[in-house]
C-alpha cells in the first residue's frame, strides 16, 4: 500500500500512520476493507434500540426506590388515621431504598454493558453489488508505531561523551603546586 499524500510505500498494511509524513491510514484501511465505498454511521432508530442488561438493572433499582419514596410515606398515613399495622411502611422503605440501592450497585458492577454496533449504510442505492463491511472489531490489531527503520551495524559502540580530551588538573593539584613555589622561596 501506498500513502496518499506522498506515495511512500509502506511496509506493512497495518500501520496506522505513514512512515514518511504521518498521514493517517485508518480511514484508507476501512476505505480498502469496504471495496472503495465509504460507509456512513445512521444512528438506530428509537424502536430498535435494545437495552443491555447493565441499563435494565440501574433502571430496575431506580424505579423500586421511587416506588419507595411513594409508598413508604402512603403506608404511614394509613397507620396513623386508619390503624394499619406499622410493618407495611417499615417493610416498604428498608425493601425499598435498600433494594434499590443493592439493585443499582449490583447492575453497576457486574452486569454486561451492551456493545454499542453503529449501523452502515452505503450512499449507493443498489445493495447487491456492495460487499459486506468488515467489522471493525474483527479487524487485526495495528502495531502501535512503526518497524524501526535503520540496521544496527555490527561492533559499533556508542561514543563515551563523558572523556574530555585535554583533563584540565584536579584542583589539589594547583593548590599542591602552589604550596611548592612557597616552600622553595
Amino acid at each position: 500500500m501506498h500513502c496518499p499524500q506522498c506515495g511512500q510505500q509502506q511496509a506493512s498494511n497495518e500501520q496506522r500512520f505513514c512512515s514518511r509524513c504521518g498521514f493517517p491510514l485508518g480511514g484508507v484501511m476501512e476505505l480498502l476493507a469496504n471495496g472503495g465505498v465509504i460507509p456512513q454511521y445512521q444512528p438506530p432508530s428509537e424502536t430498535s434500540r435494545k437495552l443491555s442488561p447493565r441499563r435494565k438493572g440501574v433502571q430496575q433499582g431506580v424505579a423500586l426506590i421511587f416506588l419507595a419514596a411513594v409508598l413508604t410515606p402512603f403506608f404511614a398515613v394509613l397507620n396513623s388515621y386508619l390503624g394499619f399495622p406499622e410493618i407495611f411502611s417499615s417493610l416498604t422503605a428498608v425493601i425499598g431504598f435498600i433494594g434499590g440501592a443493592l439493585r443499582v450497585i449490583y447492575a453497576l458492577l457486574f452486569e454486561e454493558a451492551g456493545p454499542k454496533q453503529p449501523k452502515v449504510v452505503y450512499l449507493d442505492s443498489n445493495p447487491q453489488q456492495q460487499p459486506a463491511p468488515r467489522p471493525l472489531s474483527d479487524a487485526p490489531r495495528a502495531r502501535p508505531l512503526p518497524p524501526p527503520q535503520s540496521v544496527p551495524v555490527p561492533n559499533w559502540r556508542r561514543p563515551d561523551t563523558a572523556e574530555l580530551v585535554n583533563k584540565p588538573p584536579s584542583v589539589t593539584e594547583n593548590t599542591t603546586k602552589l604550596l611548592d613555589k612557597k616552600e622553595t622561596e
